[in-house]
Order: C-alpha cells, then structure tokens, then sequence
C-alpha cells in the first residue's frame, strides 16, 4: 500500500508465479503424480517385514512419503491461499480437484504401508523401532501401528478414500465456496455499504452499538434465508463420517478427534471438568459488563464491543511495530522471523471484497516459508489475530530442522504455539495502558478470549457431540439443529448470553472442516497450555526463548501428556494443572469487577 513501509498484500510469485495459471505449478503437480505412483508401485511389491534388516526399506519408504507429503502440503496450501484471496476464482477450485485426487491416492498407499506394518510380529517390531535408521521415529511409527489396527481392507478404504473427493471433502468445499459467495448490505456512517461476511463479521467489534445490531441482524437473516443449504452440507460431513465409523466399528465418536490430537480421553474430561466448575466468575464478568451498558445480560452483538465507545484506530503499520517490538522482549529469533514475514510479503491482510471470511497461516515447507491471511479492520482485535496467525508461521519456522514425519503435530499443540503469541502482545498493551479506561478496554478484550475458550468453545463441543450422537438416527432438521445450538450456548454460558445467533452452526467454519473433527477442544488446551508457558516465559525473561523452542521441536515426536511432563513437569490428566491456567484468568475477572466498581 501507499505510504507504508510493510505491503497488506501477500505475494505467491515467489512460490509459484502467475497465480491461477502457474506452468511452474501445473508442473509440479505432474511431478506429484510422478511420486506417488512410484510410492505405490514399491508398496505393492512390499511384504511384512520378517527380518530386522528390513528397517532399510521401511526408512526408504518413510523418506519417499515425507517428500511426498511435503510437496503436497506446498501445492494444497497455494490452491488455499488463491481461493482465500479471491473466493470467486474457479480455477483455483479446479486445481483442489487434481491435487485432491493425488492426495487421495497418497493417503491410500500410506494406508496400506501401515496395514502391512501393524502385521509385523511385536518381539521384531520393538527390535525394528530400536534400530539406528528408525529409533528417531519410535513414536509416529507406534501411532501408524495404532491407526492401522482400524483401518478396513485394502479395497475399501480405496473405495472409502475415492468417494470423500466428490463426496465427504466435496461438501466442506462446498460450505466454504457458498459462505464466500454470500454478499450483505450494512449501514455504517449513513451509508449503505455491500459487503463480504468476513467484512460484515469484522463489525462485531464496531464502537457504534447500532452498526454491530444491523450487522448481526442483517447476518441473521442471511443464515436464516440459507439455512437448509447449510444443513444438507453439515448432515451430509457428518453422515459420512459415521458411515466411515460404523464400517470401522468405532463408536466414540471422539476416538478419531483424540487420537489425530493424541489425546487421552481421561486428560480432555479433566480439561472440561475444571472448565464446567469455574464459570461462575467469568458469568460475573458478563453480568458486570450487561449492567454498564444498561442491559441485564450481555447481548451477542455486544459481546466483541469495545467497553469504552472508541473511534481509535489501530493502523497497520502501527500494528506490525507494536507486534514486533513486543516480540523482541520475548527473544531474538521470533522479532528476526516476524520481521522476515513483514518484510517478504508473507501476510495478506488488505480489507477488500471477495475475500474469505477465515484467518488462517498456510505452510509451505519445500521453501520454508508460512503465509498468513486475514482481513485487517484496523481494531485491536485485527491486532491480536494477526499475532495469533503470526504464533502458527513461527511454530513451522521452528519445525524446519526436524527430520521428516516428525514435523507434523496435533492441534492442540498448534493451538498452544498461536495463542501464546496472542498473550505476548495483550499482555503488552494492557501494561502499556496510559489511563483506567484504556486499561478496562484492554482487560475486557483479554477476557473476551477466556469466555470464548471457556464458554463459546465448550459449547461448540457439546453443540458438536450432541449432533453427532443425534445424526447416528438419521438426518438432523434444520429446527433441531438450531435448537442444540441453543442449548449448547445457554449450557456453555450458564444463561449468561442474550439474544445469541441460533444460526452459530452455520456461521462457525470449524463444523465444516473435514480432515480435522472436532476442530474445537484443541483451542481450550492451547488456551490454557499456553497461559502455563507464558507464566514460565514471564519468570524466565529471553533465555526461555530457547526452552519455548526445544518445546515446539518436540510436538511432533511426543504426547502432549508427555512433552507437558518434560517441558513443564505437569501433569495434564489432572484437573489441577487446569485449575492453574483457570485462575490466572479469575484473578482477570476480580481486577476487571474491582476496576469498574471503583
């Protein structure tokens, strides 16, 4: 942009020039053609391994799909980022298709790769994994054994895999073409302005109460008008994923979430239980909001509004200062990364139309590089996703020196490296705070995000369960998916919430994500597993840089029950260690109810 010293506007040319129409790209998609039907023809020649010299092979072929997945994640996060930037371009959808079909053939053959492995005999498998060419990969190989012992025949999960491109995935696409399509008309300042729902959805946070209830109303009535297409698609994710579940035999529906976050379910129940037996503060933070607005409980549309009415913006520019200034204090390499991110066209926040509606950072590892994508709306809010994208970049830029399928780690993991980097820059503003009120304004904003992890996410989680559980009897109607929307929101606030949208399943992208269920308990314990860090970081200054490091390079190698053991010495299947990141949030809520009763 003019005038400014860091551009709002990404740029893709150095990954693969000329967008949609890339040769570079339509090569590289050949060449992962290439790959996998040499990964498949080596696996069809392969036999269960009988010796322990056959650890070789089974490195080999680790390698191959290592390569494999990292090109595929290059040429699947562009296709991500081409439609981000511009939800109309069809081209781009034409090219998920291809790379699609390419995945799913990868994801086939590293099926069979671990139906053959789980056939090892036990005594020559744990020989095997103690071999010097596989040692550094004990734990992922474990998982695959794990994983495989669900898997169908050969033939049907190729058929299962072959049926989800125009199917199962074909659906999530689906929602986020037609969400992305969605035009509204809002007033703000006297005029009539056409906007996306990523634009209208940034007018939560608008100073004027009357521009925040046009625009959750005029939103209202778009999911209301769209209601049954909305339902079809999330019936139809859901519906699949079940008949999946039942022809594999699993019945929690929570196996699959937990294992690809390799989670106990004894360490989520214990997060949920410490959540459910300390709301009532955060109630309170809500009801004490409500009475200074003049309401008896908080309406939904209020609830991102800033405390103090405020016409302050937050420029650009003067984000990405703030953001790297504080980033310094913390250490030297995230400053030095971020500042490589600003400076090499990584983030892609200009306010435009035609832009998705999500943030998100994609990974490109064949470069090493990240991109994020938002829409900046100059508040404080624009401020804190940028730096929570931002924490993403740096958790893959932390990644780069581990081996192969070691890199890849869970959710909730990723979720603890975003939000960490999110408390870094709250924290910042609240103790620059020059006055009460802009203190009040910060503290609410950071208390906002304790409702949301504590509150909003927890009904998501029994919204989600409950649908599941209900979806099993067949299809579930329209009605009765915004009356478990209710419940859920009147369970997870304890009726602290008013006038909420019925329609949230419809507006909350993470329903619709079909290679991650469940994409909603992660940010609870990223929640709280990073407010554990932060303390940590608080105490030890920039020398915990190094320690934060080491702890990001294990989280694809460990559980999270362990790396929490060796990183911080907890233990997370107690309620206890929740309890801890819970009160430093409390002690938020009686400085917020002291501060404004004073």
């Amino acid at each position: 942009m003019k005038g400014t010293k860091y551009s709002q506007v990404w740029n893709l040319d150095n990954l693969f020039p000329d967008g949609n129409i890339s040769f570079q790209f339509q090569e590289h998609i050949k060449y992962l053609e290439t790959k996998v039907c040499n990964l498949e023809k080596e696996l069809s020649h392969l036999n269960t391994p009988q010796e322990i010299n056959e650890s070789f092979k089974v490195a080999e072929l680790i390698d191959s799909i290592e390569h494999i997945r990292i090109n595929l994640s290059q040429s699947n996060s562009y296709i991500t980022c081409l439609h981000a930037q511009n939800t109309k371009d069809q081209t781009s959808s034409i090219l998920r298709g291809k790379t699609s079909s390419i995945n799913a053939r990868f994801e086939i053959a590293l099926k069979k790769l671990q139906k053959t492995l789980v056939k090892t005999d036990h005594q020559l498998w744990e020989d095997m994994l103690d071999t010097e060419v596989l040692s550094s990969y004990k734990f992922i190989l474990s998982e695959w054994r794990k994983k495989a012992t669900l898997l169908l025949t050969d033939d049907e999960e190729s058929l299962v895999s072959d049926l989800m491109l125009d199917g199962y995935h074909a659906w999530g696409q689906f929602y986020h073409s037609l969400i992305g399509s969605l035009k509204v008309s809002v007033q703000i300042d006297g005029e009539t302005k056409e906007l996306s729902i990523g634009q209208a959805m940034n007018l939560r946070s608008h100073p004027d109460e009357e521009v925040r209830k046009e625009s959750h109303n005029t939103l209202e009535k778009v999911w209301k008008e769209y209601e049954e297409q909305f339902a079809k698609i999330l019936n139809h994710i859901a519906g699949f994923r079940l008949q999946v579940y039942k022809k594999r035999r699993v019945e929690n529906i929570l196996e699959e979430p937990l294992m690809e976050n390799r989670l106990k379910e004894e360490t989520l129940n214990s997060m949920w239980k410490a959540v459910s037996k300390n709301k009532q503060p955060f109630t309170k933070y809500l009801n004490q909001k409500a009475e200074m607005i003049g309401d008896t409980k908080v309406k939904s549309y209020n609830f991102w509004a800033p405390l103090r009415k405020s016409n302050r913006k937050i420029h650009y520019e003067e984000a990405v200062h703030f953001i790297l200034e504080q980033f310094s204090k913390f250490g030297t390499e995230i400053e030095s990364f971020s500042r490589h991110a600003f400076n090499n066209g990584w983030i892609e926040a200009e306010d435009r139309p035609n832009k998705s509606a999500t943030a998100f950072c994609a990974s490109f590892p064949m470069s090493g590089e990240s991109r994020v994508f938002m829409t900046y709306g100059d508040r404080i809010t624009n401020v804190l996703t940028l730096a929570h994208e931002l924490g993403h970049a740096y958790h893959n830029h932390a990644m780069k020196p581990i081996k192969g399928i070691n890199r890849q780690y869970p959710m909730c993991i990723a979720e603890t490296a975003s939000i960490f980097t999110e408390i870094i820059i709250l924290d910042a503003a609240l103790e620059k705070a020059g006055s009460t009120d802009e203190k009040l304004f910060l503290l609410d904003e950071k208390l906002k995000r304790s409702v949301m992890n504590f509150m909003n996410i927890h009904s998501r989680f029994l919204f989600e369960t409950r649908f599941y559980e209900e979806r099993k009897s067949g299809i579930v109607s329209t009605s009765r998916l915004n009356e478990l929307m209710q419940e859920a929101i009147d369970e997870g606030y304890e009726g602290s919430l008013d006038n909420v949208s019925i329609h949230s399943w419809v507006w909350t992208p993470h329903y619709y994500i079909t290679k991650t269920p469940f994409y909603n308990f992660p940010y609870t314990f990223g929640y709280l597993f990073s407010l554990c860090i932060y303390a940590k970081a608080k105490d030890k200054g920039k020398a915990f840089e190094k320690d934060y490091i080491d702890l990001l390079r294990d989280s694809g190698s460990m559980s999270p029950e362990d790396l929490v053991m060796k990183h911080l010495g907890e233990d997370i299947t107690s309620e206890t260690f929740w309890e801890k990141g819970i009160e430093l949030c409390v002690r938020d809520v009686e400085e917020f109810i002291t501060l404004t009763s004073s």
